[in-house]
């Protein structure tokens, strides 16, 4: 709370009294996941009083990973770890992943962590810290704040510019058929091979070097209405689809909660489930969102 600057008297008169506590914030937060189709959900989305964290895990798109958990196995435990180790207030978020990245890759020595496709996920993580809170993103799942006059995306796309011609071969062919998968295969085998390198992109996967790579910042809980974070197969309803703006999903998140902002993207992605309008690697991806309001 801003205290305005009083005169001289009016001060003395106030130095008597006691000092009226300091207001609690309390953080509200909702939470979804929904898998995009008969595929397990490679998404994983947890909050507690003070902490909100996505992760999406990367397509394998049925090539070797050299681990023998899988995806799912791999987000729920990095999740799992990252939590607990931001349960420590002084922990930073970038030391808090870095130390879970470490415990998943100690939690599967036989599994060959060196393989370009070990299991891999994007971070998006908030925690409250007083009346303040803190953000850390990796990759592309994004952070959207509402301001009270204003929308910011927080987010890293340094994979989009990976490999354009690979990506534009995927989008050629309608999803589900032979040909969309094969150059799938192709696009994912080489994009391998720039991730969690200095001319490619960083994730989350065996090396908690990832966490050098993440972007991190603060902002005063005053400034902000609210915040959402989401996997991209939620954000693409703004950002690929084009089907609503951010005033719209936070006027749905407000009304419906992430559940009614979720059959949105799925209402959206049924007109068009081969990707005929909206090439994509899969008709739905799975779909991931946690809700902040104070």
């Amino acid at each position: 709370m801003q205290v305005q600057p009083e005169d001289a008297r009016s001060a003395g008169k106030r130095a008597h009294h006691p000092a009226l506590p300091t207001r609690e914030v309390n953080m509200r937060i909702t939470i979804e996941t929904r898998r995009g189709g008969p595929a397990p959900n490679e998404d994983w989305v947890a909050s507690t009083p003070t902490i909100a964290i996505v992760l999406d895990g990367l397509s394998t798109a049925g090539l070797e990973t050299g681990c023998r958990h899988g995806v799912p196995w791999y987000v729920a435990h990095l999740g799992g770890h990252l939590t607990a180790s931001l349960a420590a207030p002084e922990a930073s978020l970038r030391s808090a992943l870095g130390e879970a990245l470490e415990r998943v890759a100690a939690s599967h020595p036989e599994c060959d962590l060196r393989n370009p496709g070990t299991p891999s996920a994007t971070v998006a993580v908030v925690r409250q810290r007083d009346e303040n809170f803190d953000h850390l993103v990796l990759a592309d799942s994004p952070l959207v704040l509402e301001s009270h006059d204003d929308f910011t995306v927080i987010t890293d796309l340094r994979v989009d510019s990976i490999l354009p011609d690979l990506r534009a071969e995927v989008e050629q062919h309608e999803t589900h058929t032979t040909e969309h998968k094969e150059a799938l295969k192709r696009f994912v085998s080489a994009q391998r091979q720039m991730r969690n390198t200095k001319d490619g992109y960083w994730v989350a996967a065996a090396s908690p070097e990832a966490a050098d790579h993440v972007i991190t910042g603060t902002t005063a809980i005053k400034d902000l209405r609210s915040l959402a974070v989401m996997s991209d197969g939620v954000s693409r309803l703004v950002t690929e689809y084009r089907a609503a703006t951010w005033p719209e999903v936070f006027s749905t998140l407000r009304g419906g909660g992430p559940h009614a902002l979720i059959d949105a993207v799925r209402r959206v992605e049924a007109t068009d489930p081969t990707g005929r309008r909206w090439p994509r690697y899969k008709s739905g991806d799975d779909a991931s969102v946690a809700f902040c309001q104070w």
